[in-house]
């Protein structure tokens, strides 16, 4: 696949709305093109793509391929016209994360010749944008000697961890008041649950220098509503979790501090962070280096899929994807096209030199 044509395939798919939840069109649409290039390809119960090379070992309805490739073909929520203009491709998904799957892909069958009887599969996953369903549903399915998530590092970047998630719905509902009275209405009484939450991530973070080993907090969402009987509030909090923070103990602290309300817990997942001396993270340096680039290793302050299959799989994992991370979620998501082409080759690169490596990839 050329560059153009790699381009032409990243455009169609960005035209197809997929947020999380609505993924089938986009789907439909990879798995046809990769078909149609010579991989096995399947969509699964779930909806996942998943295009095979090669000949994986299966053992008691284990797949083991010596690479896996998981990208996801989901997005949030909010269509960008699509359009390409000064070297950039605009469109939701463009870096978040239909570029690197389409890099994954492109990648893939240039380095085909090369794989010796080796064995990839590659993942476009649903719902990674929501809980995770489609990684979920192929964690007991595959285990993989190896594995490369696509999210957006930049051409020169390898990601090696990520930290972990907790999402927090509180909800308040209590008797209406009048505004003279001194008791503290239901807004008043959720702010606090805030500052509360607000003040323990203080006293955690105290010392610590690093964004990666902080306990981030934000309010994503805040209302309230009365009816003149009742005065409700709500509040929805996302916290980023660094390493050593066990989720359930978190939950169990803050549960203390509800003023009367209830909550709901999402999510859960603990950081991770992968070893950088493995033969996968020697082949993205070798790699980046013979494109001109000057390798990093980046930790991430969000969370992706890694947080799944690392600690399930257990094997040599970096997240890699051309792409400015920046631009994630934004009403200004776009790729640079010199990025992007120059990402498939460095992936080019990196197949190749796994696929024909001799010694055990673990």
């Amino acid at each position: 696949m050329t560059d153009r044509e790699a381009i032409a395939l990243l455009k169609e798919l960005l035209s197809l709305y997929s947020p999380s939840g609505e993924e089938a069109a986009a789907a439909e649409l990879l798995g046809e093109r990769l078909s149609a290039l010579g991989l096995e390809t399947e969509i699964d119960e779930v909806g996942n793509v998943i295009a095979t090379l090669g000949r994986p070992v299966r053992e008691r309805g284990v797949t083991k391929p010596d690479l896996l490739l998981l990208g996801h073909i989901d997005t949030v929520p909010g269509f960008i016209p699509v359009r390409e203009e000064d070297g950039r491709l605009y469109g939701r998904g463009a870096v978040d994360a239909k570029g690197p799957l389409v890099a994954f892909a492109t990648a893939l069958l240039r380095a085909r010749e090369a794989f010796r009887g080796r064995s990839v599969v590659l993942v476009g996953a649903v719902g990674e944008e929501a809980e995770g369903e489609g990684t979920k549903h192929i964690l007991p399915r595959f285990r993989p000697r190896m594995t490369i998530v696509g999210e957006p590092s930049g051409w020169e970047g390898i990601t090696l961890g990520y930290k972990g998630r907790l999402l927090i719905h509180y909800r308040l509902v209590v008797p209406l008041s009048h505004s003279a009275s001194p008791e503290p209405s239901a807004p008043e009484r959720a702010l606090e649950f805030w500052r509360r939450l607000s003040l323990y991530s203080r006293r955690l973070n105290r010392g610590k220098a690093r964004a990666f080993d902080r306990l981030d907090v934000y309010l994503r969402h805040m209302g309230s509503l009365e009816d003149g009987l009742l005065a409700r509030a709500e509040l929805t909090m996302s916290l980023r979790l660094p390493p050593g923070l066990d989720p359930e103990e978190l939950r169990q602290e803050i549960s203390r501090w509800t003023q009367g309300g209830t909550l709901r817990f999402q999510g859960g997942e603990r950081a991770f962070v992968a070893e950088r001396n493995t033969p996968l993270v020697r082949a993205f340096l070798h790699a980046i280096r013979a494109a001109g680039g000057r390798p990093r290793f980046k930790l991430k302050t969000g969370t992706s899929d890694m947080n799944l299959v690392g600690p399930a799989w257990r094997c040599p994992v970096v997240a890699y994807g051309p792409g400015d991370s920046r631009l994630d979620h934004t009403p200004r998501e776009h790729i640079s096209l010199e990025e992007f082409t120059r990402g498939i080759k460095v992936l080019a690169r990196v197949l190749r030199e796994l696929l024909s490596y001799t010694g055990q990839l673990r």
